[in-house]
């Protein structure tokens, strides 16, 4: 018999939608590189929410709602004393914490010494700065560590932070990602992905945290394969096979991360990644810099012109094939965890 004591939830498609278009809750996101933090404030608009960033007098990063809780002033605007920040509508002092611990103008006040503002833990790793985002029912919370594929945590790899800003929904970048088989046509120039066959059967693996969408049977020969995880944080990753002219450090990597600005701006991540050490990760290094990088940068111009001319969401009036097997699951994914956290959201406010 179902348990007729627990509310029954009506979760519809277009709560769904608008839950996937600003990120899912309850996980990690990367903001931002972190030179575009400093000691002055910096105001993002990330994932749903305006967010201010600044830099404490020890180099650590803190966030929060960029908004004054006086009045809505953004936070951003103000002046930034080591662990908080002046708001610079009225001199209301909220912290790392989101207290406001000096009301100025009226001391003494009910606002005084009230957590009023929404904070946003930071981890600041391999170049970047990532806030965790948790729902509204929780919005100060105490988030697990993320776990990054081994690309960025393992020594011995040597990786580069390539980040851009593309007029597209960062979903679309998902897709992107999860279709190795446009490689084959649209990066057909490319010095790294000219081989393989225009033809190819792919098949979908489950792993330990996601799955793997690859073609079956070429490994090893172009963009093959890409894998979905999860870990705390969202991440994709593949390899291209590298002729020698690409220096030393066998297949080159890339662990890719994309973020919500708004529904038409999406915040791009990608980490070019080897495994040297030595004198070979140094020439890596030098060979990436000097050559590789404006190639790197020719095919990435490729996908955002494709993607920025999306102009209209083609979901729905798709007709899909078997090479879309793996972005059909990965959309499935998403839109059953948004659903089962409106459920939980819904659930605990009922």
């Amino acid at each position: 018999m179902p348990d007729t004591t627990q509310p029954m939830i009506d979760v519809t498609d277009e709560a769904v939608e608008a839950r996937l278009k600003i990120g899912l809750r309850n996980q990690w996101w990367p903001i931002c590189p972190s030179g575009f933090v400093k000691e002055k404030p910096v105001s993002l608009f990330r994932c749903g929410h305006r967010m201010v960033l600044w830099r404490k007098p020890d180099g650590t990063v803190k966030a929060l709602d960029d908004f004054c809780p006086h009045r809505g002033a953004p936070l951003s605007r103000g002046i930034v004393l080591g662990d908080r920040i002046s708001c610079g509508y009225h001199g209301v002092q909220v912290d790392e914490n989101g207290v406001a611990v000096s009301v100025p103008g009226s001391p003494g006040c009910k606002l005084e010494g009230m957590r009023a503002t929404r904070t946003f833990p930071i981890i600041e790793r391999f170049g970047a700065i990532f806030a965790y985002v948790s729902d509204d029912a929780n919005p100060n919370p105490e988030p697990e560590p993320f776990r990054a594929p081994e690309q960025l945590e393992d020594a011995e790899f040597s990786s580069f932070l390539n980040y851009t800003e593309w007029q597209t929904d960062y979903r679309f970048v998902y897709d992107n990602v999860m279709d190795p088989m446009h490689g084959t046509f649209l990066h057909k120039q490319s010095h790294s992905m000219s081989f393989g066959e225009t033809k190819a059967k792919f098949v979908v693996n489950d792993t330990e945290n996601g799955f793997l969408f690859e073609k079956d049977g070429q490994r090893g020969v172009n963009f093959d394969f890409s894998e979905w995880g999860e870990t705390g944080i969202h991440w994709l990753r593949l390899e291209i096979p590298y002729p020698k002219t690409g220096g030393p450090g066998g297949n080159f990597h890339i662990v890719g991360m994309y973020s919500p600005i708004n529904d038409r701006m999406a915040a791009i991540f990608h980490w070019r990644c080897r495994k040297v050490s030595g004198w070979q990760r140094d020439a890596w290094r030098f060979l990436f810099k000097n050559r590789l990088e404006a190639r790197h940068h020719h095919v990435l111009e490729q996908d955002r012109v494709m993607l920025e001319d999306f102009h209209t969401d083609p979901r729905g009036r798709e007709v899909l094939y078997q090479h879309d097997l793996g972005l059909v699951r990965l959309r499935r994914r998403l839109a059953n965890l948004a659903r089962e956290q409106l459920e939980n959201e819904a659930a605990a406010q009922a």
